[in-house]
């Protein structure tokens, strides 16, 4: 019997990160090898360099936001946006066993983990906060160098990894918390068009007063469900912007049309991904 070949993910974060679980959950059916990565950056690197074949990379939070340097690395890449998966977020305090609320004197996360848990540690103004790449990575670190009165904000998979204790569990502030992560690739898999029900686009117009407002018309006379528009300065080009925009439309050949009809108003316009809208997992 004939084996499934392995796919190589690249994530961002070490073993443990939420963007693996994500990637296990993504790709539930199938036998995957996890390519830990310190930075975006760097997965992007590993996916043109051929140490990985999918890229899963988180693009926005319920609660901290969009992480929007990741929407220049995806444009600039060409790398495409193949699917989508809602991953429930459960943070928590995690240090080496033995070790209790009470004796942790300073915490070590990403950012974004830092603020989806900024209420709990309100509660807690004596804990010091250190920003660091990645929450499994410092949850490893604290295994490794068996660091003493040191915390991360981690998840349940990485404490378990790296044999640490949870302190406390769910810290998160916002209890409906979920991330958006993005599946990208240059293999040319990509869902047929029967089952795209989703697109993101970005484009450039001209610094005139109106020019988005009609862009946004032709895409609701099209019947287009903007789910997102994100805008990003131009560097070098004063008051211009690249726009970023996520729809969900009910027909593929509808889409196409609204696509074409925006295009006169455009400049750079260019298509990210024409994917499967993502389920969440809880």
């Amino acid at each position: 019997m004939r084996r499934n070949r392995i796919k190589k993910i690249a994530i961002q974060g070490g073993y443990g990160a939420f963007h693996e679980i994500a990637a296990v959950h993504y790709f539930e059916s199938e036998e995957i090898e996890i390519v830990p990565r310190n930075t975006f950056k760097d997965l992007f690197k590993s996916l043109k360099m051929r140490q990985a074949e999918y890229g899963i990379m988180a693009i926005e939070n319920s609660l901290a936001g969009s992480i929007l340097p990741n929407y220049t690395l995806i444009r600039e890449s060409g790398q495409r946006i193949i699917g989508e998966i809602y991953l429930r977020i459960r943070q928590n305090l995690v240090a080496l066993p033995g070790e209790t609320l009470e004796t942790i004197s300073e915490v070590f996360s990403h950012p974004m983990a830092i603020l989806q848990c900024q209420e709990f540690f309100d509660q807690h103004p004596r804990i010091r906060l250190v920003e660091s790449p990645d929450t499994a990575l410092s949850a490893k670190d604290i295994q490794e160098k068996k660091l003493k009165g040191t915390g991360a904000i981690a998840s349940q998979l990485a404490a378990e990894k790296y044999g640490l204790s949870i302190l406390c569990c769910g810290i998160e502030t916002n209890k409906v918390n979920y991330t958006r992560f993005l599946i990208v690739t240059d293999n040319g898999n990509t869902p047929p068009e029967s089952r795209v029900n989703k697109s993101s686009i970005f484009f450039t117009i001209s610094h005139k007063i109106g020019s988005l407002s009609k862009i946004l018309s032709i895409l609701s006379f099209y019947n287009m469900n903007l789910t997102k528009i994100q805008s990003l300065p131009i560097p070098g080009r004063e008051w211009e912007y690249l726009f970023y925009v996520d729809m969900e439309l009910d027909d593929f050949a509808i889409y196409t049309k609204a696509i074409d009809a925006i295009k006169p108003l455009t400049s750079d316009l260019g298509i990210l991904g024409e994917y499967q809208k993502g389920k969440k997992i809880t």
